[in-house]
């Protein structure tokens, strides 16, 4: 993979040079990379083929999901000398009481030689902007959104504060995992006719100040913009999408076709 990855390209891509830290990389490769399930959508399974990551994510100045998104970013911590173990994670956010989802999450756990880190650039808009102390631990707050890690019945459960209170966003048992399962829980997730990445839109970004917009069809076409003290609900139309791909997320070349699903702009 490290004679495959092109670095400097990956760090033009989210604006840096030299050999960053792993918390400066976190935060601009969330800054300058967006969430994104536009391939699945149109029925176009994802590679995670480290030249495809890189021809999509980097060369097409596209988006992913977290699938790319995290290994992308572990062939950039890999190739600057840090150790990233994969590991899948069951979402739990917007599940119901008592329901198990599949493990189609991933993340990392990054070690830099001063610490170990609970590392994840690909949960969309509400990816932390950093890595977090890897286990469970103190809250951290990071540009006025909050977070935390606890113990769950053997599992390690990322949580995010609302106004409500606590809420679960995924769950995970601490251990590596191997590409193969990485493979399975992708090919699932990209193809399977009821995978919310499959039958849905789901578009997101995150600056460097916090501030959220995603753009998804959950409960009709809606952009949502969110900052830790307000979240603003906008409704919109099909034929806005374009526009909006185009302008609020640096995602040229799209339209909706006539049954309403995104597709490749003619040329």
């Amino acid at each position: 993979m490290g004679l495959m990855f092109d670095l400097d390209a990956y760090l033009r891509r989210v604006g840096l040079t030299g050999r960053p830290g792993v918390a400066e990389l976190h935060r601009a490769h969330v800054a300058a990379i967006v969430f994104e399930n536009l391939d699945p959508h149109r029925g176009i399974a994802v590679s995670l083929d480290v030249a495809d990551l890189q021809r999509k994510l980097v060369s097409e100045r596209r988006g992913g999901y977290c699938f790319e998104h995290n290994l992308l970013f572990k062939a950039a911590l890999e190739a600057l000398g840090y150790r990233a173990e994969p590991m899948l994670a069951r979402v739990r956010s917007g599940a119901e009481p008592g329901q198990v989802r599949p493990r189609t999450h991933l993340l990392l756990r990054v070690h830099d030689g001063g610490g170990v880190w609970h590392a994840d650039v690909g949960f969309g808009s509400g990816t932390p902007l950093q890595p977090l102390p890897f286990g469970p631990g103190e809250v951290q707050v990071q540009a006025g959104w909050r977070f935390r890690v606890i113990e769950d019945r053997g599992e390690q459960v990322l949580q995010t504060a609302n106004g409500s209170g606590w809420v679960d966003m995924y769950a995970f048992v601490p251990e590596p995992v191997p590409l193969v399962d990485i493979e399975t829980s992708n090919w699932f997730t990209s193809t399977h006719p009821r995978s919310p990445f499959v039958t849905g839109l789901i578009v997101g970004s995150q600056q460097r100040d916090g501030t959220r917009t995603s753009l998804n069809d959950r409960a009709g076409l809606q952009l949502v913009h969110e900052t830790p003290d307000e979240r603003t609900v906008t409704e919109i139309s099909s034929a806005d999408v374009p526009g909006l791909l185009s302008e609020r997320f640096g995602l040229a070349g799209f339209a909706i076709d006539g049954d309403g699903r995104v597709v490749r702009a003619p040329n």
